[in-house]
């Protein structure tokens, strides 16, 4: 889940500075009695929406790899390419809200979120499932920032502080509720509800907000808009997280089969993959978007990135944690549903409930991290959250086994989702801590990018891991003792692969009665002790990466501590 007080500080400090000059019909403090709130209630139930897509996609994935024939790549995209729009345009998003308005920009948002979540209801293809979602994913980045920025220019004083509190603890409820949602409606009526669910809600949101939330707009005094700066992020972070997706497939050096992009044929027999090429493209465009930011900052122009924050030390380490928490998140949330349903043969539904205990485990650590913090300080409860985090993702994956109990995976889950929570609710203040209050608006959104490049990551790089791990553990599980010839054994071996164990339970389903006869029960259990073997590779991954983000916090406390001295620091000011 996506850390709520990472969104919902976007411009808070700004606005409460005086820097954001709001123009409503309402006045400055965008109307005033039971109206605000119940505003509040819609922009808290337009951001649940993003929040409750991202969850409840997840643990539909091993149905829509079924129903819609996907392969491993394109079950990646799906969850991907959602993020990597959302991560490219979310800068510019906010910007576009500031100077057009933020609430037009926000119909705006909803209006692409719900057409893309009705194209994606009737896709009926990989393609036009990824099409799809790229288009949510540009809703999206229209709705975050745009209903923060209205919560900031609506709330002054103490009803500030109560507005976000009741915003963070509605979206943490939300992300509670996805998985059960998700597996729910998968279940009782198909995977598309998952998407229709959307269209009611969604409309509901902008005809209620028409009545209580009023127009705002920020006083931005830098020219221009930063289209270079936008196009080399979008190039940047696509390139990566293709080749990082497509490696598996097209080879991560030599060609494995040959790749078409728009009637374009790039060869099999050619010395060198895309895939090379393609990390190159991104690690290159990704550079000179950092070099055009500075020369844009200096030039007193609108940019997407301030590079000058990432001077502030704690800045720095607080994004790079933000970093690996949402690479190991989102990299356990992708491969966990697979196994669940796919290995250890349970119901979506029930694969529901296993991942709901993480996000409940979130959202009661997150509701108890600020009186923690007072005791502890911020820096060092987000220390400790991590190696909760840790050690409930090693436990996790030391503990995967086909014939573990669904149970015992939903309790090491839920101390994850602790730590988890802890990590989250405390990160974001120690981030900002040492940034100007008047750039705090963009420090909170460039932390929220950081998130979703984390989150696209994420599913690319634990993704590839599990591929390799299967690519690694089915031909050990099976190693000719299945009784089939070595020609039939590395067709199911194939199939396993491509499908990410889509075809494990329909095998274990037919029992002696499919075409495997004699030999298809003991090859389920074969495929299925494999998948087991590859996710606990994929979750030591997170692991790692949840480790380096520990080191990473380590440096956070100290940098914290060196700013603003020990008692500050402990106090979390």
């Amino acid at each position: 889940m996506d850390d709520p007080r990472g969104a919902y500080s976007y411009r808070w400090r700004v606005g409460e500075q005086g820097s954001d000059a709001v123009a409503s019909t309402g006045g400055t403090a965008g109307g005033a009695g039971v109206r605000r709130w119940v505003g509040l209630g819609v922009l808290a139930s337009a951001l649940s929406m993003i929040v409750l897509d991202g969850t409840i996609v997840g643990v539909a994935l091993p149905t829509l790899i079924t129903e819609l024939q996907l392969d491993f790549s394109e079950a990646q995209w799906v969850n991907g390419i959602y993020s990597v729009v959302f991560a490219a345009l979310l800068l510019t998003a906010g910007r576009l809200g500031d100077r057009l308005g933020r609430r037009r920009a926000m119909f705006f948002g909803i209006a692409l979120f719900l057409a893309g979540s009705l194209l994606a209801a009737l896709s009926s293809s990989g393609d036009s499932l990824i099409i799809a979602r790229l288009v949510q994913g540009i809703g999206g980045a229209f709705i975050l920032p745009t209903t923060l920025s209205t919560v900031n220019a609506t709330f002054r004083g103490r009803d500030r502080a109560v507005a976000f509190g009741v915003w963070g603890a509605v979206i943490s409820g939300v992300a509670a509720l996805g998985p059960l949602l998700g597996g729910w409606l998968t279940e009782s009526f198909g995977w598309q509800w998952i998407f229709l669910v959307n269209l009611p809600f969604g409309i509901a949101i902008a005809v209620v907000a028409i009545f209580t939330v009023d127009e705002t707009r920020a006083h931005v005094t830098s020219p221009g808009l930063d289209i270079d700066g936008l196009l080399l992020s979008a190039i940047g972070f696509g390139a990566l997280v293709f080749g990082l997706i497509e490696g598996g497939s097209l080879g991560w050096w030599a060609p494995e089969q040959p790749f078409v992009l728009f009637g374009w044929t790039w060869p099999a027999d050619w010395p060198v993959s895309p895939v090379p090429v393609a990390l190159a493209i991104g690690v290159v465009s990704l550079v000179l978007f950092v070099l055009w930011e500075r020369h844009r900052a200096r030039n007193g122009r609108s940019a997407i990135l301030d590079v000058r924050l990432f001077s502030v030390p704690t800045f720095t380490w607080g994004n790079l944690v933000a970093l690996c928490v949402a690479v190991g998140e989102f990299g356990i949330l992708f491969v966990l549903p697979l196994f669940i349903v796919n290995a250890l043969g349970l119901s979506t539904l029930a694969a529901g409930f296993v991942l709901a205990a993480m996000g409940l485990g979130a959202f009661v650590s997150g509701a108890a991290a600020r009186h923690l913090s007072e005791r502890l300080g911020a820096p060092n409860v987000v220390l400790l959250g991590l190696t909760i985090e840790f050690v409930g993702a090693v436990l996790a994956a030391l503990m995967l086994g086909p014939d573990m109990s669904g149970w015992w995976l939903a309790a090491v889950l839920a101390l994850y989702g602790l730590g988890l929570g802890l990590a989250s609710a405390q990160l974001t203040g120690t981030v900002l801590a040492d940034i100007p209050p008047e750039q705090s608006g963009q420090g909170s959104a460039t932390q929220s990018t950081v998130r979703q490049v984390g989150s696209a990551l994420g599913t690319a790089i634990i993704g590839a891991v599990l591929a390799a791990g299967l690519a690694q553990a089915l031909p050990a599980q099976l190693d000719g003792q299945s009784g089939l010839s070595a020609e039939a054994e590395q067709q199911v071996i194939t199939s396993t692969e491509q499908s990410a164990g889509a075809n494990i339970p329909p095998l274990r389903a037919e029992g002696t009665d499919g075409q495997l006869g004699e030999a298809g029960p003991p090859v389920a259990d074969a495929l299925s002790a494999g998948m087991a073997d590859a996710s606990r590779w994929a979750l030591f991954a997170a692991s790692g990466f949840l480790l380096a983000g520990g080191v990473f916090a380590l440096r956070l406390r100290a940098k914290a501590t060196s700013a603003r001295g020990p008692v500050a620091a402990a106090s979390g000011e």
